[in-house]
This record gives structure tokens, C-alpha cells and sequence, in this order.
């Protein structure tokens, strides 16, 4: 095998964000339910003999990635971890907006070390990869882990979703305004709610899509006035809609059909549907 093409890398929302706490080295405590969906990023590999590592950008709409993205730095780290010498070019179609909440940077991340697991030949266990990927990013080891989930601690604790807290098939709409939110700017906020109650997978189970809420969405509404502007657009349109991570994307469950017309042109709107696994969840050895 020395290549692997269209290797995708799908998007999350967060159904709710609980901020429950604060530990004393600054972290916050959080309780969510991530939930994969099909917007998603494509990925290429092409095997190399040499241990150079080198990506290109397909896409020439999307902001162009920094040198060493998450990519770059998950496929270094996974050659540092396993001392193999082989290496990799790397072309990523970018479809996921970045500043958006959604994951993007850390699911290309999770992608590049399924798929360079596999076509290095390196066999690593599913928990190997996660002990690598959450050192590139809190949401790597979710993306890894290929299930929709409870997720508590500061991101570590990973719970699947399963019997009555499933998911059920749902379609989304997801828009994404043309300006960003400084995920460190929000969690820095004096503000910031940082003592919502802790609830259990069992209160989320009894009412999925309509549990919760965001903590972070009011400083973030505060921070970028666009998400203020594509909630009240989208509730407008009768749809409750809330923003997913940090923002700035925000989600609505797909009610009705949009007039796309009426939203400003900057905006980036997709109709997404939830996924039941992640589409390589297969590829990783447990």
C-alpha cells in the first residue's frame, strides 16, 4: 500500500456545554455531548521512503493552513512515538470552517493518525493513538474513539453514547458566519458562567436534542455579534438554535426548509445529518 485517498475527517457539534467547574491549574470542567457529523474535511496520503513530511492545501477558498497544522504535528508525533522512519505528503481538502467549534483541526488530526497507522503499517492499538492525539488536542482522543459521546473532565473522560442516550437520526442545519471566536478570549471571560449544576447521561437520555445549553455562547455572542446575528436569524425562521464548542458555528435541528436566499452571502450554511460512527472507526485495531 503506498497511498490513501479521499480519507475523511468529519466535523462535531456540541448538543450542550456545561461549564460545572474550574481545577486550580486554570482548566475548566465541562460536561457535553459531541455528536459526529457529515461536513467534513478529505485527506490524502502518499507514502514516502524518506521520513520527510510535507501537506498541501486543495482547497484555495479556505484560509490557507499554517505550516505545522495539526496534520503535520500529528503525523511528527506519531513517527516520534513509534521511531519510524518512513514519512508522508499530505494534501487536505479543507471543507470545515475553521474558528468555528466544530472540531475541524482536531478530526484532520485523528485522520492523520488512523490513516498513517495504517499505511505505516504500525498496528497501534486505538488507546496507543489516543495517548498520542491528546497531546495535539483535547478533542483528538473523541474523533479516535469514533463514537458519539458524554464527555466530562476537561475532555479526557469519554463516555459512548449507547442504549437509551443514542442518538437518533437527526438532519441540522449548521452555519458558520464569516468571522471567528478566540477559543482562549471566551474561557478567559470574567463572565463566564463556571457553575452549572452536573447532570447525568441519564437526564440527557430523556430529552436529547432539546437538553441544555451553552455556557460559552453568551461571552461568545458578546466577543463576535455575528453568532448573536445567525441565532436570532435562525429563530427567525421558528428554529431554537444554539452555538456549537466556542464557536462561532451555530446548529439548528432541521425543522423546515431555509430560504438561503435571505441569509447574507458570508455566511456559510450546510444541511448536515448526524452519524451513527465515525467512517473509519474500522481501520483502528482495539
Amino acid at each position: 500500500m503506498h497511498s490513501l485517498y479521499d480519507v475523511p475527517a468529519p466535523a462535531k457539534l456540541n448538543l450542550f456545554l456545561h461549564i460545572t467547574g474550574r481545577r486550580p491549574d486554570g482548566y475548566h470542567l465541562l460536561q457535553s455531548v459531541f455528536m459526529l457529523i457529515d461536513w467534513q474535511d478529505s485527506l490524502h496520503f502518499e507514502r514516502l521512503h524518506t521520513a520527510e513530511i510535507s501537506r498541501q492545501d486543495l482547497n484555495t477558498e479556505a484560509p490557507q493552513l499554517p505550516p505545522d497544522d495539526l496534520c503535520v504535528r500529528a503525523a511528527q508525533a506519531l513517527q516520534a512515538a513509534t521511531g519510524c522512519t518512513q514519512g508522508v505528503r499530505i494534501a487536505i481538502d479543507k471543507r470545515i470552517p475553521s474558528q468555528a467549534g466544530m472540531g475541524g483541526g482536531s478530526s484532520d488530526a485523528a485522520t492523520t493518525l488512523i490513516a498513517l497507522n495504517r499505511l505505516w503499517k504500525l498496528n497501534l492499538s486505538r488507546q496507543a493513538l489516543e495517548h498520542i492525539g491528546v497531546r495535539l488536542g483535547a478533542d483528538v482522543p473523541f474523533f479516535i474513539r469514533g463514537h458519539n459521546a458524554w464527555v466530562e473532565g476537561i475532555g479526557e473522560a469519554i463516555t459512548p453514547l449507547s442504549g437509551a442516550a443514542a442518538l437518533p437520526p437527526q438532519a441540522f442545519w449548521v452555519i458558520k458566519p464569516s468571522a471567528g471566536v478566540e477559543t482562549p478570549r471566551i474561557f478567559a471571560a470574567p463572565s463566564l458562567q463556571r457553575d452549572t449544576k452536573h447532570a447525568t447521561i441519564e437526564d440527557f437520555a430523556a430529552n436529547h436534542y432539546g437538553f441544555g445549553h451553552n455556557d460559552l455562547q453568551p461571552v461568545a455572542e458578546a466577543l463576535c455579534p455575528d453568532v448573536l446575528e445567525v441565532r436570532n436569524w435562525l429563530q427567525s425562521q421558528k428554529m431554537h438554535a444554539t452555538m456549537t464548542g466556542s464557536g462561532s458555528a451555530v446548529f439548528a435541528q432541521a425543522s423546515k426548509v431555509l430560504d438561503l436566499n435571505a441569509a447574507p452571502s458570508s455566511w456559510q450554511i450546510r444541511l448536515c445529518r448526524n452519524l451513527e460512527k465515525h467512517p473509519l472507526l474500522h481501520w483502528v485495531p482495539e
